[in-house]
């Protein structure tokens, strides 16, 4: 018999980026980078103010205590300052599963290392800390920026 998946905050941390858990202390520091309505393009809550992002992070946390998410900041380590959020969301203890999203990194830092390593930390944190089997990259399919297809290949 297979035992439930424990699934808490914690911080991940790599060469470029620290995955901290999203709280509203993150507020300030992702609304100066994140307003700007290109990044909220492919993701069906809208931050384009200050009060949209309290909101998107209130929801995530709300998500969090129900149990169906997990949200991070992604914070700059070399400046130590959040410049994104991502998530495992569609959490499912039972069957070992998670699918790992709902990300955006602000302009300055795509198509650097930083996207990459923050989708390594947490498929890395998924398999050998959560014991997961299945892990899912969830992007919009319209979103060929950050789809995985050849022509494209690393450029998340």
């Amino acid at each position: 018999m297979a035992t439930e998946m424990i699934v808490a905050p914690v911080t991940l941390e790599g060469r470029y980026v620290r995955l901290e858990p999203l709280a509203k202390v993150h507020l300030a520091g992702l609304a100066e980078v994140g307003l700007d309505e290109e990044l909220w393009r492919w993701i069906p809550t809208q931050a384009r103010t200050a009060e949209e992002m309290a909101a998107y992070i209130e929801t995530a946390l709300e998500e969090q205590a129900r149990g169906v998410s997990l949200p991070f900041a992604i914070v700059e380590k070399a400046a130590g300052r959040g410049i994104g959020s991502t998530r495992y969301g569609n959490i499912d203890r039972t069957h070992h599963r998670v699918e790992i999203g709902w990300t955006w990194v602000a302009r300055e830092w795509q198509r650097t290392a930083v996207n990459t390593e923050a989708k390594y930390l947490l498929l890395r944190h998924a398999f050998e800390t959560l014991g997961c089997i299945r892990v899912e990259l969830k992007t919009d399919s319209l979103n060929e920026k950050s789809r995985c297809d050849p022509a494209h290949r690393g450029a998340a």
